[in-house]
């Protein structure tokens, strides 16, 4: 028996029409499929039923995948494709598999030789880096920082001495409640001429991209607060 596909399917990054930033092949794929491994059950429901307003959501199968997620039910969950089933992977904004549990699934495909297909769509972190200016050709995207304050200091110098070292552009990001804390750490740690991208609400009505040296930055900042931010320095 021919094996299913494990199609990783992105998700908007806000409130976005989806004809604006998922392609229509995209569309017609998470269609035709009724197995979804899901970051978030409710999210997904309305992302499909804002693709498909006409399919019956309560025929879909969803299985949930985050941090309480178990080895053991992760395990189980291409027994479907393993049958031949298609499947989509979709994480609950943005792309699945980049900062967030998606990869362990592919991982697991991949071992259980299904094939592991990725569809175009947003990535706030490509798509934050293409509009910065800055370091396109050598970059590192570093996820959240630590939350400790004493780890979070040392990592940020660490990243600035990396960037300036390796002339490497450093992504990463923060969970959005904590966004004016670390902008205000950033500056106190950062050198003054260290340039810095803050990129927020990325391809929503609200979008804001701007890249300036530290020093400049201190003059005046945007409220971050509860909104989905990339950040990336340069030294």
């Amino acid at each position: 028996m021919q094996k299913g596909r494990l199609f990783l399917i992105p998700h908007t990054l806000g409130e976005t029409a989806v004809s604006d930033v998922i392609p229509q092949g995209v569309v017609d794929i998470a269609g035709n499929l009724s197995v979804f491994i899901v970051e978030n059950i409710r999210t997904a429901r309305r992302f499909i039923r804002k693709m498909h307003a006409e399919k019956n959501i309560d025929e879909l199968k969803f299985l949930e995948l985050n941090k309480h997620t178990s080895p053991e039910e992760i395990s189980e969950y291409l027994n479907a494709a393993e049958q031949g089933l298609d499947i989509g992977l979709m994480s609950e904004a943005g792309n699945p598999g980049i900062a967030d549990p998606g990869a362990s699934v592919a991982e697991l495909a991949h071992r259980k030789g299904i094939r592991v297909v990725p569809l175009a769509g947003p990535s706030s972190i490509l798509m934050a880096l293409i509009a910065s200016g800055l370091n396109g050709q050598n970059f590192a995207f570093n996820g959240y920082l630590p939350i400790d304050n004493e780890e979070r200091i040392k990592k940020i110098k660490h990243l600035e001495l990396r960037s300036k070292t390796e002339k490497q552009s450093q992504i990463f990001m923060e969970t959005p409640f904590r966004n004016n804390q670390l902008t205000e750490t950033l500056l106190k740690m950062l050198q003054s001429s260290t340039k810095l991208c803050i990129a927020a609400d990325i391809s929503t009505d609200t979008e804001f991209i701007q890249t300036k040296q530290v020093t400049v930055w201190k003059m005046s900042l945007p409220d971050l607060h509860k909104r989905p931010t990339i950040f990336i320095l340069l030294a």
